[in-house]
């Protein structure tokens, strides 16, 4: 196998060449792309058990529950911003498909606008158990304001899904009310049914107004006075190291192919 020193003495003008043109190439792709800013917030889950009634009204049962949530309640949450639903929604409220200029009208247009806010956002679930919504976008004022809408949508969506069960045992209570106010239900004594059905006719209507929240959000995106893609510094660096191996591997084969 030839010295590594010696190859390159030999091969350097080739190694340079190719190493300068692969530099030049990268960095004309690299600053014809637009910059793109960062903006993230953040939320940590609220308790699953807030919905509960028995825990917003039993001051025994209370004590026993934290407000906060677990990281594990953040994964039903984490299922939701795969879906299409939130991006279209957002789309619509900022009329993304003209900030993406899409060429296409109407449906089409929608659409293909939610599937590029998509590819720019990640939700994650960091290392700490919090929620994170990344935004990248081209006007810096812009991605801050979509992942703070993003962050609440998904609060809203699993808000209204949390009061669903309280909503729905509000009705019936409110039905099985009506009908004994009726007379049509004659078991047990009146009065007392329909006191009871009053209290805890009240407690849900609680529950129902005030939606306990699904996520605490603890910081919001925040505009970026510097971009984040592309990393043209570490591209152009990367570019640089693979392409003197390269090089480096093609000057080999060639020593070797003269020396056979």
């Amino acid at each position: 196998m030839p010295d590594i020193i010696n190859l390159i003495k030999k091969w350097w003008k080739q190694i340079i060449a190719v190493v300068f043109i692969s530099m030049i190439l990268a960095g004309a792709i690299l600053f014809l792309k637009p910059n793109q800013y960062l903006s993230v917030a953040t939320a940590v889950p609220a308790s699953s058990f807030a919905a509960d009634k028995s825990v917003f009204f039993n001051e025994n049962i209370q004590s026993l529950y934290s407000t906060l949530g677990t990281p594990d309640d953040l994964d039903m949450i984490l299922g939701t911003a795969s879906l299409d639903t939130v991006y279209l929604a957002i789309t619509d409220d900022f009329n993304l498909y003209d900030h993406y200029k899409i060429k296409e009208t109407g449906n089409e247009a929608r659409t293909k606008a939610s599937v590029i806010l998509k590819k720019n956002t990640r939700v994650i679930k960091s290392e700490y158990g919090n929620l994170k919504v990344k935004v990248w976008d081209t006007d810096k004022t812009l991605a801050p304001q979509l992942a703070n809408s993003i962050m609440e949508k998904l609060q809203s969506i699993h808000q209204n899904l949390q009061s669903a069960g309280n909503e729905f045992r509000l009705k019936s209570l409110l039905a099985a009310k009506e009908k004994t106010q009726t007379g049509k239900d004659s078991t047990g004594t009146v009065t007392d049914k329909l006191k009871q059905y009053e209290k805890l006719i009240a407690e849900y209507q609680l529950m129902v107004d005030t939606k306990p929240l699904s996520l605490i959000i603890i910081e919001k995106a925040k505009v970026s006075g510097l971009p984040d893609k592309p990393k043209r510094i570490q591209l152009l660096t990367a570019t640089a190291i693979l392409s003197f191996l390269f090089a480096l591997l093609i000057a080999l084969l060639l020593e070797r192919k003269n020396n056979l």
